[in-house]
C-alpha cells in the first residue's frame, strides 16, 4: 500500500472534499483523485461513495481511516523526534583531520575556540586519500587535509579550500645517533646505512630519499604519529618527522636536511551546501593556530634545536 495515496485519502476523508484536500495538499484536485482512486484499486475496494450530498467512507474506508490517522499520528512524532535529534546534532559540529594535525595542530585549534565559544566539537580521524567521500556525503561540517607541495594541488568538486600552513619535515633520530650532535643542516644521504621508519614505501617522503640517491631500508611502516615516536627514541630508525609533532618527540634529536626540504600544504575544506552555524568560528580558531605554529614552526630547547 502506497503511503503517499493513504496520506492523501485521509485529508480528503476528514475534509469530505476533494477540491479542500487538494488546496490542504497544495496538489490539483485532479491529482488528488488520482490517487484516491489508484488506491481504492490496489487495496480492490471503495473506500468513498460520492453522492449529492458529497463525500461518504465506505466501511472498508472507515477501517483504513483509523489507520492512516494513527500512521499521521506517528510520522507526526518521529518527525518531532527527529527534529529534536537534528537540533542536538546541529549543535556539534564535526571536524575531519588526519593524524599528525590531531596530536597537536587540531587540539590546539579546539582549545582556543572553547575559550572563546561553547560549542562542541567532534573530531574523527581521516586521512586525505579516502576523505573525499565522507566529506561530499555531509559526514563532516569542516576537514583538516594537506598536499605535497610538488604535486598539482588537487581540486574537492564544490569544496571551498582555505590554506592554513605549510609543514616541513625533519629527519628525527635517536639521542645517542653518530649525527644527533650536529649543529646544522644535515645532507640526506648521510642516512643511506641507516634504518628508516616510514608511513609509506612509496609515498613522497620515501621518494626523498631516492631523489637523495639511495634506497631507505623501511624497517617499520606506521602513519601514527605515537608509533614513530616510540620507534625512533627507542633506537629503531630514524625517520621523517613533521615539524608539527616536534615537540612531541622529546627523546629525539630534530635536524633539518641539508638541501631541499620535503614541505606539505595543509589546508581546511569545507563541503558545498549550507554551513554549520559555528564553522566561521573553527575557521577562525584554525587559522589563528595556524599562525601561531607558523610564528614558532620548531619549538624546541637549544640542545635539540632545528
Amino acid at each position: 500500500m502506497d503511503p503517499r495515496r493513504l496520506l492523501t485519502f485521509r485529508i480528503v476523508a476528514h475534509e469530505r472534499s476533494f477540491s479542500r484536500a487538494a488546496e490542504k495538499l497544495s496538489l490539483s484536485q485532479p491529482s488528488v483523485s488520482h490517487q484516491v482512486a489508484a488506491l481504492e484499486t490496489e487495496i480492490g475496494l471503495r473506500l468513498l461513495d460520492r453522492g449529492r450530498g458529497g463525500l461518504t467512507l465506505t466501511p472498508a474506508g472507515e477501517v483504513l481511516l483509523e489507520h492512516a490517522d494513527h500512521i499521521s499520528w506517528r510520522l507526526e512524532i518521529a518527525e518531532a523526534q527527529i527534529g529534536e535529534l537534528a537540533r542536538g546534532h546541529r549543535e556539534q559540529i564535526r571536524l575531519g583531520a588526519f593524524p599528525t594535525a590531531l596530536s597537536s595542530f587540531v587540539p590546539a585549534a579546539i582549545g582556543r575556540l572553547r575559550a572563546a565559544h561553547d560549542v562542541q566539537v567532534l573530531v574523527s580521524e581521516v586521512t586525505p586519500g579516502v576523505l573525499k567521500a565522507p566529506l561530499l556525503s555531509g559526514e563532516f561540517d569542516i576537514a583538516i587535509a594537506y598536499q605535497d607541495t610538488t604535486e598539482e594541488r588537487r581540486e574537492f568538486e564544490g569544496c571551498e579550500q582555505v590554506d592554513l600552513l605549510q609543514e616541513t619535515f625533519l629527519i628525527g633520530m635517536p639521542a645517542n645517533h653518530r649525527l644527533a650532535n650536529e649543529t646544522g643542516p644535515v645532507p640526506l644521504l648521510e642516512f643511506a646505512n641507516d634504518d628508516w621508519i616510514m608511513p609509506s614505501p612509496d609515498g613522497f617522503l620515501a621518494q626523498a630519499c631516492r631523489d637523495a640517491g639511495f634506497e631507505p631500508r623501511i624497517v617499520s611502516i606506521t602513519t601514527d604519529p605515537i608509533a614513530t615516536r616510540g620507534l625512533i627514541s627507542r633506537e629503531i630508525g630514524v625517520g621523517w618527522v613533521p615539524s608539527l609533532l616536534v615537540e612531541d618527540l622529546p627523546k629525539a634529536v630534530m635536524r633539518p636536511v641539508d638541501g631541499p626540504m620535503r614541505r606539505r600544504d595543509i589546508f581546511a575544506l569545507l563541503p558545498p551546501g549550507s554551513r554549520h552555524s559555528h564553522t566561521d568560528d573553527v575557521l577562525k580558531a584554525l587559522t589563528d593556530t595556524a599562525a601561531a605554529f607558523n610564528a614558532n614552526p620548531c619549538p624546541r630547547p637549544p640542545s635539540h634545536s632545528c
